[in-house]
């Protein structure tokens, strides 16, 4: 039995134009009437080309798939499932990381709304961060440009981090930096560099607390004077900048509205 390419086509719900290209790659050999140049196939050529949807099935692709088909030998099957078996797991730890990340962000937006303007005492997670802006500007250097791409390819397990120095706490100072941080977790998990300018961030005694900050570019350290007030008041000694991150930036009655988690290090009691 003879078929069009459109009936083959129709037969296995791929386009005529795939099947060409299976032709090109040698998949398939369709006999050619001279008379009109159409192409007929017949059922050995449509088992070839269920051979490829199969294994595009596992994930292949088009190119991979005609050369598995066309040309592969056993033993660079074997190879070929391994290495794909291999991507696999990686793609299926991925994405459990990601289920697991997407579900720890959820819970802390639920909570942070609890802590807004509320001060407690706990101790805060370690991690590694690194700074590239510093107010409103960014910095040029190729280097920690490179860094940032890098990094950025770590988000979404990244976190939007900041800092603001004791100095401006204290002060009347209004200055900032901003950057990335990344639990240590995920800096096992990804296997990160921690070298300069990433810093290695241990965990400490902290006043913690969450703000909103209402607008654009109303960032600023006067953000914290409660959590100075707090500690003031209950005879903290305040040891270290603040600082923490952007949980999440939303609209609220028309105006862009930023959360952020905070940390103020404080001495501990010996």
């Amino acid at each position: 039995m003879k078929y069009k390419i459109g009936d083959v086509a129709r037969i296995l719900g791929i386009s005529p134009d795939l099947i060409r290209y299976y032709e090109e790659k040698g998949v398939v050999s369709p006999e050619k009437d001279p008379s009109n140049n159409y192409r007929y196939y017949d059922t050995w050529d449509i088992n070839f080309l269920i051979d490829c949807l199969w294994f595009k099935n596992f994930g292949f692709g088009i190119d991979h798939v005609a050369q598995i088909v066309s040309a592969s030998t056993y033993e660079m099957l074997m190879d070929d499932l391994r290495e794909k078996s291999e991507e696999i797991t990686k793609n299926i730890r991925y994405q459990e990381l990601l289920l697991q990340r997407i579900r720890k962000y959820y819970e802390s937006l639920v909570n942070i709304k609890k802590y807004i303007g509320k001060c407690d005492i706990r101790r805060s997670a370690e991690f590694v961060r690194y700074l590239n802006r510093y107010n409103k500007k960014y910095d040029n250097d190729s280097e920690l440009q490179l860094l940032s791409r890098k990094w950025l390819k770590y988000m979404p397990f990244t976190k939007r981090y900041f800092e603001i120095s004791e100095e401006d706490l204290l002060g009347e100072g209004d200055d900032y930096s901003w950057g990335f941080s990344l639990s240590m977790r995920y800096v096992k998990e990804f296997d990160v560099d921690i070298s300069p300018p990433v810093k290695h961030m241990p965990s400490r005694l902290c006043i913690h607390s969450a703000f909103k900050s209402i607008g654009k570019d109303r960032f600023t350290a006067r953000h914290l004077d409660y959590m100075m007030e707090y500690a003031k008041e209950n005879n903290y000694v305040i040891s270290d900048c603040a600082f923490g991150n952007l949980a999440c930036s939303v609209v609220e009655d028309n105006k862009v509205t930023g959360y952020f988690e905070v940390w103020l290090p404080i001495e501990e009691s010996i």
